[in-house]
């Protein structure tokens, strides 16, 4: 095979690739706050094609170079502050928060956002210490790749 055959079937090939994946977190309810910051591990995986998000650890693992959409929402009581931050590697790229408060009885809130990662290339989603979420099917993490 010349080279040019050999890179037209690579280019093929990952255009066939498919990741997708799409997880709540099931956890009973309000889901903190903690002492320590975490990782948030969505634990009910809705879909995963490619198996790219690992549901133990709540990292998403990019199985091929391209640009990837991910999207995260939650919904919390108002009682305590609330924040997620999406980190690509170690390197927080988008955030969103609200502030405690004793008249709101409950906040929601996510982003979005379109990243160009390499193969390995890890994103997660992190909450702070001293912030919640409500651990039911208002807190969502999605994402997949566009091209």
């Amino acid at each position: 095979m010349c080279r040019l055959e050999t890179e037209m079937m690579r280019t093929m090939s990952k255009s066939k690739t498919k990741v997708a994946f799409s997880a709540l977190i099931e956890k009973g309810g309000a889901y903190g706050p903690f002492k320590t910051d975490i990782t948030l591990a969505y634990n009910k995986v809705l879909t995963n094609i490619g198996d790219a998000y690992n549901s133990s650890t709540g990292v998403f693992t990019a199985p091929i170079t391209g640009v990837y959409y991910f999207n995260f929402f939650y919904h919390a009581g108002g009682k305590h502050a609330s924040k997620l931050e999406l980190f690509k590697n170690s390197e927080m790229i988008v955030r969103s928060s609200d502030h405690k408060s004793d008249s709101d009885g409950a906040d929601n809130g996510g982003n979005a956002v379109v990243l160009q990662l390499q193969q390995g290339d890890q994103v997660y989603v992190h909450m702070p210490a001293n912030h919640h979420v409500w651990a039911g099917d208002h807190t969502t993490f999605s994402g997949f790749l566009l091209s």
